[in-house]
């Protein structure tokens, strides 16, 4: 087999490629001229930025590289990744090497990497993002994706070894889950030091915090899933907690939720929240975070708080509807389908939500891609190929988990006893678009049907005939195994494989996930997970601004049809209705004896009461856990008058978005402002918590206040200002840019707040001017437009407004634009007299606005498959 034909990837999946996967070599000094290498082209210690190019000149440690757009870089070696694998060919040898080599004798060992290093040509196989890194390249890496540590026993010294274990691991490239339920509740006796605890909650911030600090130190971001119990007394904080600032800012949170609790909120019934006696004997000792372990061993249990079910439910959709978090998992309906259910029970998920796992419980994950497995003469799925590669890639992920280093002796006795592998699917977006069959219709139901519950039996088949030759996984009970939820359906809907399970055994515990493969799939080039695509067109920041892109299937379509519309089987996430997704997940969970990483992408329309409907469809489907996205969500907080006034009277302002751009100009609003009833929360701030003695050179705000909105298009999407103005000069700023949430909205906030304060502090000078002059010009990572149209910065842009809203002058400023964004004559919106023109895409699944990207600064961060996925530099919180 010839493996040198050098197939290069481009643009972005070569630079995914060669920073994330490829086997690196840590001396740079031994760069020579003609390597290909990504060179750090913006060294910032927060925002690194790096590109691929070519070693084109050295002189001592002195190079210069030219990049692949030709631009020519002078750096030094120490400032570059030299890779030792340059394609993906090279890639794949080492993993088809690597995996084989567990096999008995030379014979086994050269017909497995035959067959392992075919699965892997072209992608029809694509290793989890930890076996391709470090497979037969380190022996300090590992290559489980997927861990959760026990839970924190409830004393400081338990919390401080779970620190160093979650640490540890992080540090080694995994991502841990965790279930604080086993800690005391907030204000319970702490009896040693005659004190009380800061609670459950508490502590989940000091991993949170550590969390953060890894993603800083190490060249990969450390992953967090924090959980808790629906029984906990601190349950009610646990799931608002990430509306407080600062405290639970580096992990994802989610509430293990139980069947007595879902019948308890269809029933409006009492739910209590409750906690064992810490004063019981032995408590130190036997108490793990099990409620129903404890309660068998007769142990007494405290009743903290009696609360409506729908009072914890309710906090938890409104929450959901918020800010996308908490996500629930129907923890004990997990484990009735559990097949480790007789001697291992799930705690938790890892940090993306697609593997539950017991104490010190691990999982490996690779994916088949199956846009590859498209027969375009039969116009139908290539079944005999596909079959083929998933057995195949089952005895792939069997075969890491007796390759991969150990680094807690406690992972490996738990992963020998178990032996869980998760092989999952990418592509299924671009495989349903070749046949033709719409994402979310009642069609695609019945094919998802189809094509899952093939490769769940062709990939149980194949663990049944590993066992038959190696042996079946060491705690195997052939009459217990059956009997978990997930194997009564599969062997009822294919009995051969109860059949082979009784006469061979079971290698693996379990076998399939679906996890999210964000960089992987991106470098790939095909959908990610079983999620349709975020867009079919989107922008790509380069040095020349932002160039319209489509996604290859889109592209090529449009290029043998000009001038036509992409047919209704081209759906986006955005253009699905929330209970397409959720049907859609129920469709595949069927056939998932792990669980799955998949967002419900939900308008900026939809409402509290449908995300509590959603909730409870995923429940009745049988999904076993559900995560909702509303896009542009906003909590925005009460409003109040200032502290000389009435503080009774409070009332909630609330914008609405049109899909991912800013909240609505003001003339589409229904103005909160007007009628004297609230004043914005930005100035008032201020001035209550202004220093007495200075209150005079502050310019109090009157109940209503006159200005304009401009409409600009900057780097991070559109941007609605607000200038409003005091006495003929503007003395305040509000700035909409971005979702509510992201970085991007915070610091566009963040910049209204302290402009508000410059223009209404003191009576120095011309502040306006002086404003404009320290705002204009500032620029970041891109810019947007040309000439006098271009925009360098969200703080170019309000720079410019302002120099626009003081031409205009105050009588004409108030008579046109009266809280109204301005219209040219050819009706587009504009920002007036200075050809900021603006137009707005009438594409439907647009991305129009985005947040900072933690890894190389853009703003290219979208949400997608439930993590944060940059569409610039292939970061992936999750991957």
């Amino acid at each position: 087999m010839d493996t040198t034909s050098g197939k290069r990837l481009e643009g972005l999946s070569e630079k995914i490629f060669l920073d994330r996967y490829a086997w690196k070599n840590a001396n740079t000094s031994e760069t020579k001229i003609g390597d290909i290498v990504l060179v750090l082209t913006k060294d910032d210690p927060k925002f690194p930025a790096k590109e691929v190019g070519e070693v084109i000149a050295r002189e001592g440690n002195n190079v210069t590289v030219r990049l692949r757009n030709g631009e020519l870089v002078d750096s030094s070696v120490e400032k570059l990744t030299l890779t030792i694998e340059k394609t993906p060919e090279e890639m794949w040898d080492r993993l088809a090497d690597a995996m084989s080599s567990v096999e008995e004798g030379d014979e086994k060992q050269k017909e497995w990497q035959e067959k392992f290093r075919y699965i892997l040509d072209d992608w029809k196989l694509v290793p989890g993002g930890r076996i391709a890194a470090g497979a037969g390249a380190s022996e300090e890496l590992t290559l489980f994706n997927c861990y959760v540590i026990p839970s924190p026993k409830d004393c400081r010294g338990g919390i401080m070894t779970t620190l160093t274990e979650m640490t540890e691991i992080m540090a080694r490239g995994g991502g841990v889950g965790m279930n604080l339920s086993s800690l005391r509740p907030r204000r319970a006796i702490v009896a040693g030091v005659n004190g009380s605890s800061s609670g459950a909650v508490s502590w989940g911030g000091l991993f949170s915090y550590t969390t953060g600090l890894i993603e800083q130190g190490g060249s990969r971001r450390g992953a967090l899933m924090l959980m808790i119990n629906d029984w906990h007394p601190d349950v009610l904080e646990f799931i608002t907690v990430k509306q407080k600032m600062g405290q639970v800012t580096n992990a994802n949170l989610s509430v293990c939720v139980s069947n007595a609790f879902m019948c308890a909120v269809k029933e409006d019934l009492d739910w209590e929240l409750v906690f064992p006696d810490t004063k019981e004997k032995d408590y130190d000792e036997l108490w793990n975070g099990d409620l129903d372990e404890w309660r068998k061993l007769g142990k007494r249990v405290i009743t903290y708080k009696t609360v409506r079910a729908r009072e914890i439910w309710q906090t938890i959709i409104e929450s959901a509807w918020k800010s996308a978090e908490p996500g629930v998992v129907f923890m004990e309906y997990y484990n009735q389908m559990s097949n480790s259910w007789y001697f291992n029970p799930i705690i938790s998920t890892n940090p993306c939500g697609e593997q539950g796992l017991p104490s010190w419980g691990v999982c490996n994950l690779s994916a088949v891609n199956l846009s590859e497995f498209y027969d375009q003469e039969k116009h139908d799925v290539a079944w005999d190929e596909l079959a083929k590669v998933t057995q195949w890639s089952v005895r792939f992920l069997d075969n890491v988990i007796d390759k991969t280093p150990y680094h807690f002796e406690e992972n490996e006795k738990n992963q020998k006893l178990e032996r869980r592998i998760g092989l999952g699917t990418m592509g299924l977006a671009e495989l349903m678009i070749k046949l033709g069959i719409r994402y979310g219709s009642a069609d695609s139901l019945a094919f998802l049907d189809k094509l899952y519950g093939f490769m769940a039996r062709e990939s149980y088949l194949a663990s049944t005939e590993i066992a038959a030759e190696k042996g079946s996984f060491q705690a195997f009970d052939k009459h217990k195994y059956v009997q978990s939820g997930f194997m009564k359906n599969l062997i009822e809907e294919y009995p051969e494989i109860g059949d082979a399970i009784e006469a061979r055994g079971m290698r693996n515990v379990t076998v399939i996930t679906q996890a999210p493969t964000g960089s992987t799939g991106t470098m790939v080039g095909t959908s990610t997970g079983i999620e349709p695509y975020f867009a079919f067109e989107y922008y790509r920041q380069s040095r020349l601004g932002y160039d319209k892109q489509y996604v290859p299937i889109a592209q090529e379509w449009k290029d043998a049809h000009p001038g036509q519309e992409l047919p209704d089987y081209f759906v986006t996430s955005m253009s699905l209705s929330a209970e397409d997704h959720i049907r859609v997940q129920a469709a595949i969970q069927r056939w998932v004896d792990s669980s799955i990483s998949k967002t419900a992408n939900c308008p900026a329309d939809f409402t509290v009461e449908e995300t509590g409907r959603l909730y409870e469809l995923a429940f009745e489907l049988g999904c076993k856990g559900v995560t909702i996205y509303r896009d542009g969500s906003r909590d925005v907080q009460v409003l109040s008058t200032s502290k000389e006034e009435k503080t009774d009277e409070k009332v909630e302002q609330k914008y609405e978005d049109k899909g991912a751009a800013a909240p609505l100009p003001a003339a589409e609003q229904e103005n909160p402002f007007e009628e004297g009833l609230v004043e914005p929360a930005i100035p008032n701030a201020v001035a209550v918590q202004a220093d007495p003695v200075h209150d005079k050179q502050y310019k109090r705000r009157p109940q209503v206040l006159r200005g304009a909105t401009y409409k600009v298009n900057t780097p991070f999407g559109m941007a609605y200002i607000t200038i409003n103005d005091l006495g003929g000069t503007p003395a305040e700023i509000f700035l909409n840019v971005g979702k509510a949430g992201s970085d991007v909205f915070a610091m566009a906030e963040a910049l209204g707040r302290v402009c508000s304060l410059f223009l209404r502090y003191g009576d120095h000078g011309n502040k306006v001017k002086l404003l404009i002059k320290h705002l204009k010009g500032i620029g970041g990572t891109g810019a947007i437009g040309f000439g006098v149209n271009r925009v360098e910065s969200i703080a170019d842009a309000v720079a410019k407004s302002l120099e626009i809203h003081t031409e205009i002058g105050e009588e004409q400023a108030a008579s046109a634009a009266e809280f109204h964004t301005y219209q040219s004559p050819n009706n587009q919106s504009a920002a007036l007299g200075n050809g900021l023109a603006s137009t707005q895409s009438t594409y439907k699944g647009e991305i129009q606005s985005f947040d900072l990207c933690p890894s190389c600064g853009s703003a290219s961060l979208v949400n997608i498959e439930g993590c944060k996925q940059c569409s610039n530099c292939g970061y992936s919180k999750c991957n």
